[in-house]
């Protein structure tokens, strides 16, 4: 009898749901605008991405989690499950369509 590995699925904003002050609010917070800085580094897409645990933050880990999913309710990045693993990546195509130069300002603010 075959098996069948059930995929879990994270709820996501689609790219029109995506509202500015949710982005805004999420990148206010210094522990999430240090996410999507080192996520900012690992590229966009399948097969980029960085686990929760491979972003360094001064929060414990519940709190991480918060502020990983405060992101992805914002429409900020998206998270897939890889094995156990959450992959997290900037949805950076999405946020360009929806407000042209707003990511790359902020990271642009953020290295300053």
């Amino acid at each position: 009898m075959p098996t069948t590995t059930a995929v879990r699925e994270l709820p996501h904003p689609s790219r029109e749901e995506i509202r500015l002050e949710a982005v805004l609010h999420a990148l206010a917070d210094p522990v999430r605008l240090r996410i999507i800085t080192v996520l900012n580094t690992h590229g966009e897409g399948e097969g980029n991405g960085a686990t929760c645990s491979q972003v360094e933050l001064p929060v414990s880990t519940s709190t991480a989690t918060h502020h990983f999913r405060v992101l992805r309710e914002a429409g900020v990045i998206n998270q897939c499950y890889r094995g156990t693993s959450k992959i997290n990546c900037l949805r950076r195509a999405d946020l360009e369509a929806r407000f042209p130069g707003l990511l790359d300002a902020v990271l642009r603010a953020a290295a300053n």
